[in-house]
């Protein structure tokens, strides 16, 4: 059961960013088509503005991200002995290079991991996740955060916000080119599959910032249940990761997260302070029970 969902788990996250990966093409598509009359055109435009973007933001420094959150660094184990000895146990059962340690001054549980690849990988936990969190507990979470570490999980997350933060800036060009008067050639606008398209093309710009917003929660949550599934792997116990989070739901929001980086926690740090709807397509991660359904049937 472990190991096929984790495949399972896999084949969604692929299909995730291509289709990522499609929505760029096709929005750089509808507006080289819209304004040149050029779609090839425009997907290289599109291309080349979401490879600069992922580079610049693969680029950054684990820092910025712990800043964002006010997270501060420790850089031994005589300053939270526990937390230090899981992080280095969890890393060595991974296979990773013991990443940076971070603590953030908040009341609520939770935790997260960061960083470019498990080179440069960091993990950061709450002052509230340590004092209520037991070892076995602690285990569990360092368990999931070392998962993202290990499968890569933290980087493509930052590619995934750099493919949105691309298709922001092509709908801005958009928007703001068509506001200004710029028009492609208007030599087939009276013919009807001319005026179609270009229906289309407008249509897609328009809905392509709310399509990125589900791409980018629908990787989020897909990958919490693979690194759930990881944690199981790496500790051999379901029941310390299924108990810290039944804790978990009991969490209030937290006050220092930065809500660029809800989707980087072990569960949604706003989560208590949003109103659901539409079947959870907004939310960056899964609904804990059923996490914890999950995890029972292993």
């Amino acid at each position: 059961m472990l190991y096929q969902q984790i495949a399972r788990n896999k084949r969604k996250t692929v299909l995730v960013m291509f289709g990522f990966f499609l929505l760029v093409a096709l929005i750089g598509a509808a507006i080289g088509y819209l304004f040149a009359r050029s779609a090839v055109s425009g997907i290289i435009i599109a291309g080349v503005i979401a490879i600069i973007y992922m580079s610049v933001m693969i680029g950054q420094s684990t820092d910025v991200v712990m800043n964002m959150n006010n997270a501060r660094e420790i850089h031994s184990a005589s300053e939270a002995p526990e937390l230090w000895h899981v992080v280095e146990d969890m890393a060595m059962v991974a296979q990773v290079p013991m990443p940076r340690v971070f603590i953030i001054n908040d009341p609520s549980p939770n935790a997260f991991a960061t960083g470019n690849d498990p080179q440069y990988a960091a993990v950061a936990a709450t002052t509230g996740l340590l004092q209520i969190m037991d070892r076995e507990e602690l285990e569990g979470v360092m368990g999931h955060e070392m998962s993202h570490v290990r499968n890569y999980d933290i980087r493509l997350q930052t590619i995934a916000l750099a493919l949105s933060a691309a298709i922001s800036v092509l709908v801005n060009f958009a928007g703001n080119f068509w506001w200004l008067g710029g028009r492609g050639s208007d030599r087939d606008d009276d013919d009807a599959g001319g005026v179609f398209a270009i229906f289309g093309s407008i249509l897609l710009i328009i809905l392509a910032p709310l399509a990125a917003t589900i791409a980018q929660m629908a990787l989020s949550r897909n990958r919490e249940y693979l690194a759930d599934a990881g944690s199981v792997e790496l500790t051999r116990n379901p029941h310390g990761l299924i108990s810290a989070l039944e804790k978990l739901k009991e969490a209030q929001p937290m006050k220092a997260a930065d809500p660029n980086s809800s989707a980087l926690y072990i569960s949604d740090p706003e989560r208590n302070a949003k109103h659901r709807r539409f079947a959870h397509l907004f939310d960056t991660h899964p609904p804990l029970d059923d996490r914890i359904k999950r995890l029972e049937e292993m």
